[in-house]
């Protein structure tokens, strides 16, 4: 692949993750992250890690990087494109609820539970519900 068509490709990706047009994903990223971090960051997305193959798929894949950030804890806005972007490559409300409680076992109840209030509030922005019900404070 040419390095023009792997730069488009990841300028592509970042705008399906935030809903924006590409043009709009490549000026928020300079504009925040100034041109060299963004050319960087789109030339790493532009390669093959989303393209779907036999082995995983976008929703596979989706629901890993979303267990990643929430394991890695501290970078909730990162997560909650991630969660949107799970939902759009088919993943479930039910299934990221899931992917919660199983990461309280291996990355802690503070990460894991941090995590899921990021994946209800965004599951709630985006008019869909885990089917869970929040418990009531107290």
């Amino acid at each position: 692949m040419t390095e023009p068509a792997r730069r488009e490709r990841g300028i592509a990706a970042y705008a399906s993750q935030f809903g924006v047009s590409d043009v709009e994903a490549e000026q928020m990223f300079v504009e925040r992250f100034g041109r060299r971090f963004a050319e960087e960051a789109f030339n790493a997305a532009g390669g093959g890690a989303w393209e779907a193959d036999d082995s995983l798929s976008l929703r596979d894949r989706s629901l890993i990087v979303v267990a990643v950030l929430a394991a890695q804890g501290g970078v909730e806005s990162r997560l909650r494109v991630h969660v949107r972007w799970a939902i759009e490559h088919g993943a479930t409300a039910a299934e990221l609820e899931a992917l919660a409680c199983l990461l309280a076992n291996y990355v802690g109840f503070p990460r894991a539970s941090v995590a899921l209030e990021v994946m209800r509030d965004e599951l709630r922005s985006i008019g869909r519900s885990s089917g869970e019900p929040e418990a009531e404070p107290r």
